[in-house]
């Protein structure tokens, strides 16, 4: 006879385990609201909902205002295309809008051409570190009765007018994804100001529970978005060095510009005066060649290169159904025939820096 035996835990896991099984797997336990917690007092806003990515962030906040079938979404051309698929998700209609040459972020004098009838949001991209010009874009979603929901995503730490880059609009949209500056291996949040609206936001992540009078009911048809609490235990230390982790970022950026500046054919990243930036990435654009020749070299040379990100216009998708062209987009093609990501990660060393500087000059 073979006998079976449970591998033994030690009380701590039991804890945990017997807590998950009470709550029947519906309630969010203790790090995932002592993350969320600590994202609002960082962000210095009243409402915090952890989700399972930076997308589910960016669906269910266009769900809590309401927008779906018959609605328009203005969102920037040039990012990655988590920012359109969530508006076709919802049942809207993806608006697209060039982008500004300095930022590489929407072009905000371009998008009011762009509002009718069906619009109920903007959705801007802090595209790789650094904000968008938010203020004329709140100006417009005021005078429309729009909403703003910030794709914030890369921009965790960074600031536009003194202010955090998402906590300016209607709500904000964070990712935790591993290239961000933090991470809890995949995870997201979502930040605002209005109660209705983050009451909403978690019902939605968890099923479409509401919780009255110690019980639960499901009041509308919801998602299976929670964030785990492995993934918000991660955070919380995570975010313990943020501060630290930037610092660290923004140290490479400036060696990777006082490296690169001098070569007469890299454009390195602008910083407006009302910007600070995290350095999520760093992007620079080679004005001699051809791009995915310029990238192939890297990598040939041991440098893992990529793109900046998409330019929607030319993905099949988006192209084929909106009938996209690229003269509609001049910036945005421009940007994206030209952009290309270096390495920027915690261990990076300036000696590595400037041996991937050396390489980049050798380019012909």
């Amino acid at each position: 006879m073979i006998r079976l035996s449970a591998p033994s835990i030690d009380r701590q896991e039991e804890r945990a385990v017997g807590a998950v099984l009470r709550s029947g797997f519906l309630v969010q336990g203790k790090e995932v609201k002592q993350f969320e917690e600590k994202i609002a007092r960082y962000l210095n806003v009243k409402h915090a909902v952890a989700v399972s990515s930076g997308t589910s962030a960016l669906h269910l906040a266009l769900l809590a205002y309401g927008i779906g079938p018959g609605d328009e979404v203005i969102i920037p051309d040039y990012t990655f295309p988590a920012t359109a698929n969530v508006v076709e998700l919802a049942g809207a209609r993806p608006v697209f809008a060039d982008i500004d040459p300095l930022t590489f972020n929407i072009d905000p004098k371009g998008v009011e051409t762009l509002i009718t009838k069906k619009t109920k949001a903007i959705m801007p991209v802090h595209l790789f570190g650094q904000s968008a010009d938010v203020s004329p874009l709140m100006r417009l979603a005021r005078k429309y009765k729009l909403v703003v929901v910030e794709d914030a995503a890369c921009v965790l730490g960074a600031t536009y007018k003194g202010r955090k880059c998402g906590t300016i609009g209607d709500t904000g949209c964070f990712s935790f994804h591993p290239r961000k500056v933090i991470t809890t291996g995949e995870g997201g949040v979502v930040v605002t100001g209005n109660k209705p609206v983050a009451d909403r936001l978690r019902a939605l992540r968890n099923h479409g529970i509401e919780y009255k009078n110690n019980k639960i009911d499901f009041v509308m048809a919801g998602f299976n978005y929670r964030m785990t609490e492995i993934q918000a235990a991660i955070g919380l230390v995570q975010l313990k060095k943020i501060s630290a982790l930037i610092l660290y970022h923004r140290k490479i950026a400036g060696l990777y510009d006082a490296q690169l500046r001098p070569i007469e054919w890299i454009e390195t990243p602008a910083i407006p005066s009302y910007n600070t930036h995290v350095f999520q990435s760093y992007i620079i654009r080679t004005l001699r060649g051809d791009r995915d020749k310029f990238i192939a070299y890297l990598r040939q040379n041991g440098i893992e290169a990529n793109i900046g990100t998409y330019a929607l216009h030319k993905l099949s998708f988006y192209k084929n159904k909106y009938h996209l062209k690229a003269s509609g987009f001049p910036v945005t093609e421009r940007v994206f025939r030209t952009s290309v990501a270096l390495p920027l990660y915690e261990h990076l060393s300036g000696v590595q820096v400037k041996m991937i500087a050396d390489t980049i000059r050798r380019f012909r």
